[in-house]
Order: structure tokens, then sequence, then C-alpha cells
């Protein structure tokens, strides 16, 4: 493996709610189905064992009639604070790990999303296809999410 800041692609966001609200709607399948799609996409729950060693699998209904498959093993769990996850994202992301960390900062939550890819050459295609937008799209509905539960 090469040096690990070429392989990863990484998202930091604030949220103005409690972590352990973050994390339930971030970690609960009922939360999951609202934002883990990009915008204007639906999302199927069909796996959702949230512990070390659990899977996870999800499908996300194409125009086309195809459904395109996220899935993966959970690696490392410490509630509140992190999710380590194998994922593939088929067919355009495979055999990537999925970190995510969240920081309690008084009523506010920091969050760092990272992907990390195999080579740089891979993390490079990630990113030039859309990365940034999709994985945005999707925390972007996630924080709206997050503030009608705050509500």
């Amino acid at each position: 493996m090469s040096d690990l800041a070429s392989r990863t692609l990484t998202i930091e966001k604030t949220f103005n709610a409690p972590v352990q609200l973050v994390w339930n709607a971030w970690t609960q399948s009922d939360h999951i189905l609202k934002w883990w799609a990009p915008k204007g996409m639906d999302i199927k729950v069909i796996e959702h064992d949230f512990k070390v060693g659990g899977t996870w699998k999800y499908a996300m209904p194409m125009p086309d009639g195809n459904e395109f498959l996220s899935e993966g093993t959970y690696k490392e769990i410490v509630e509140l604070e992190k999710i380590i996850t194998s994922a593939d994202f088929k067919p355009m992301t495979e055999n990537v790990e999925l970190q995510t960390y969240f920081e309690a900062d008084g009523d506010k939550t920091k969050f760092v999303f990272s992907v990390i890819h195999a080579t740089p050459e891979y993390c490079k295609k990630q990113e030039e296809m859309g990365f940034y937008n999709g994985w945005g799209s999707a925390l972007d509905r996630l924080e709206t999410l997050i503030a009608s539960l705050s509500q």
C-alpha cells in the first residue's frame, strides 16, 4: 500500500446537533433510508447488522431498472466516536474502506468521513468520477435529516 494521504478522499463537516443524534442518524436503518443516496434517489436497506463483523447492504434503484448496490462489513465500532467498514459500491467503486469519525463539541458534532482506496491512481479516478458531488449530496441530506430530528 502506498502513502495513505494520496489514497484518501475526505469530507469534514460540523453538524449543529449533539453527537448522539448524529450517531443515530448515521447508524439506524430508518434514518439511513432518508439520506444515504444522493438527492432525488431512493435507497432500500437490504441488510444492516450494526456490530463488528456485521454486514450492511443497501440498494439504490436506478432509472434504467438496475440497482446500484452498496455493501460492506463493519471492522471497528467505537460508540459515538468512530466506525470503520469495508465497502463496495457496485459497479463504480470496489474494495475501499470507509472511516467515519464523530467528535462531540458541546451541542455540535465534528464529523470526518474518509474513503481509503487501494492506490493513489484509483483514488484520483474516484475523485474525478464525482466523489465530492455524490457524497456531498448525501451528506447534505444527512444534515437536513439531523436538523429535522433536532427540532
